[in-house]
């Protein structure tokens, strides 16, 4: 019989790239649906499925490798992805390695921007979501929280986010390359969601002084819009007045793009002179790519944005060294902690969630 492990199976964006990812990506709901899909798998003791923009992370413990790739054939078949192709950008980490990464994520040492701080309320939300359906136990109950309070620290303890350079900043430095300022620039943000409100918040602190909020609902878009001093349309409507604006911020949930190469066209034959800016921030893409064939139009997605503020990360290296060792110290006391748990025979009443603890490197 194999040795029971906690593992952590997936992919993120150091090997999948945007494309791939997308055809990986769960939202909310789908993420929850595969996670009661999975849970009958035999062998498989806990799980948190964990998706976001740059990744697709299965964390959970289990008695053998085959329910591990029990997990990989699933989400692959459910997918329509080729088991051969997931294998090639596959994240497969066990123990405490896999303690390790997760309070990386936590802390925003493994995201695409390096300090990020959306990450760690996206994985409070999937092991939040894991645990009320009755997901997680006794060794996933005590990494995850565990992890939680290592990665508040690291982030405390260190300057990992001090200048940090936030996607949203990146399109707002572009923007002022391509039109010099933005008093004048017109802004219709498409997604009343966190990420978009972020990026048109951050538009507004650069001197924006005309932004449009739509979104799929208009009531959410019409709240948005009071809040931002803004003005609302009806999402339909938005291809149709494509050519009023100059950026267009893309951050919506939609399962397909939301804005057609023709569309962008027609929006371009309407306003030759005037160059139109597209920061798409959705996974699925909102935009069609096919949009950078045509002149004056400038588009940018996530790896984009994220390779730009790559440039700028080589001030931060000797922190983000730090950091990961901080992490690295931290997650090898929680992993010796969590390991008897782990090997322990399955079957006992669940152990209670640990209460947090704020001793300095304890686990």
């Amino acid at each position: 019989m194999s040795t029971p492990r906690l593992f952590v199976v997936g992919a993120t964006h150091h090997l999948a790239p945007l494309a791939v990812r997308e055809r990986l990506s769960l939202d909310a709901a789908a993420a929850t649906a595969l996670q009661d899909h999975l849970a009958a798998l035999p062998g498989l003791r806990e799980l948190t499925v964990l998706g976001t923009c740059n990744r697709v992370e299965f964390y959970g413990v289990a008695e053998s490798a085959d329910a591990i790739e029990g997990i990989a054939a699933r989400f692959c078949e459910r997918q329509r992805f080729e088991a051969a192709d997931f294998a090639r950008v596959r994240l497969d980490l066990a123990d405490e390695a896999a303690v390790r990464h997760l309070l990386e994520v936590a802390a925003g040492l493994d995201s695409q921007i390096v300090g990020e701080t959306e990450i760690f309320g996206q994985v409070k939300a999937a092991y939040a979501a894991a645990q009320a359906a009755g997901r997680t136990g006794p060794v996933l109950n005590r990494v995850f929280q565990k992890c939680f309070q290592a990665a508040k620290h690291v982030r405390t303890h260190s300057a990992i986010t001090a200048g940090q350079v936030s996607v949203a900043n990146v399109a707002v430095e572009l923007a002022l390359s391509i039109f010099g300022g933005l008093e004048d620039a017109r802004i219709l943000l498409l997604g009343a969601g966190e990420v978009g409100e972020k990026t048109a918040r951050a538009f507004l602190s650069r001197g924006a002084a005309t932004l449009t909020v739509s979104s799929r609902s208009l009531e959410r878009a019409m709240e948005l819009a009071t809040a931002l001093g803004a003005s609302a349309l009806p999402f339909e409507a938005r291809e149709a007045h494509l050519a009023e604006f100059d950026i267009v911020v893309c951050a919506t949930a939609a399962p397909a793009a939301v804005l057609s190469c023709a569309a962008v066209a027609a929006a371009m034959h309407r306003r030759p002179a005037r160059p139109l800016f597209l920061i798409d921030q959705a996974l699925p893409r909102d935009v069609d790519p096919a949009v950078t064939d045509l002149e004056n139009v400038f588009l940018y997605n996530l790896d984009d944005l994220a390779q730009i503020a790559e440039r700028n990360r080589a001030a931060r290296e000797s922190e983000l060294a730090r950091c990961r060792a901080m992490a690295a110290e931290r997650a090898a006391a929680l992993w010796r902690a969590v390991a008897p748990q782990v090997t322990a025979a399955p079957g006992g009443a669940p152990a209670a969630v640990a209460a947090p603890e704020h001793r300095p490197a304890s686990a």
